[in-house]
């Protein structure tokens, strides 16, 4: 079973939509699990208090690295990796969750206001994360995006999992166009090779699709590729 924890100031969230669909299920069948841990319960003053302000001024509040050292440290995984959501932290992408998704256990903390103590980072061995280059006024949103795509990923969960070969950034390139039927729609036609029933044909031109689409949408990506 692969197994993750959440370390959050709002433990209503979750599991949210990860309890829908195939997700859900897999979650029933113990595939993987969820376990949430509430920050405010590891302080130690009648106020649950969980920040302060920041050495040095500032605005916004700073969470103390006590109180999250107390909340990881009761919940603590032999050998699992810690992921602190961050907008410095390290691009997440298809590679990263695919590396992840081959762990036992992973935490990822949903960090607040002005951000952590940094001390808190380097005494844990907490690694930085980062969904994109954008603030988000919270780390729960894009705890959901990582184990969205961790779990797509885990043996079981999906009902074609050979559909992952496929999708987008799996051999560095976005996916290919799609259809389905009816055949027309408002006067548009499927392309005639995927009608052919030639499959070696439809392989080139998916390829030469992904290449295109790539090419003009990601050229960032369209680099890698051709480095290759």
């Amino acid at each position: 079973m692969w197994k993750s924890q959440i370390f959050t100031l709002y433990p209503e969230v979750f599991p949210g939509p990860l309890n829908k669909g195939l997700y859900g299920k897999a979650l029933g069948k113990k595939l993987w699990s969820l376990k949430v841990n509430n920050i405010r319960d590891a302080a130690t003053d009648k106020h649950k208090t969980v920040d302060d302000t920041p050495y040095g001024g500032g605005t916004g509040m700073v969470l103390k690295a006590d109180i999250l050292a107390n909340a990881l440290d009761n919940n603590k995984v032999k050998g699992e990796r810690i992921f602190y959501l961050s907008p410095r932290g390290k691009k997440f992408d298809q590679k990263f969750a695919l590396e992840l998704s081959k762990e036992k256990s992973i935490s990822l903390i949903c960090g607040h206001f002005e951000g952590v103590d940094e001390r808190i980072l380097s005494t844990r061995n907490i690694e930085e994360i980062s969904i994109g280059d954008f603030v988000l006024s919270g780390g729960e949103t894009a705890a959901f995006v990582i184990l969205d795509s961790i779990l797509r990923l885990l043996p079981g969960v999906l009902g074609n999992e050979k559909s992952i070969n496929d999708e987008s950034f799996q051999n560095g390139l976005l996916e290919y166009p799609q259809y389905t039927k009816p055949q027309i729609w408002e006067k548009k036609s499927v392309p005639e090779v995927l009608l052919s029933g030639d499959h070696n044909k439809i392989k080139d031109w998916r390829l030469s699709q992904s290449e295109a689409i790539t090419r003009d949408r990601r050229p960032d990506l369209w680099q890698k590729y051709k480095n290759n």
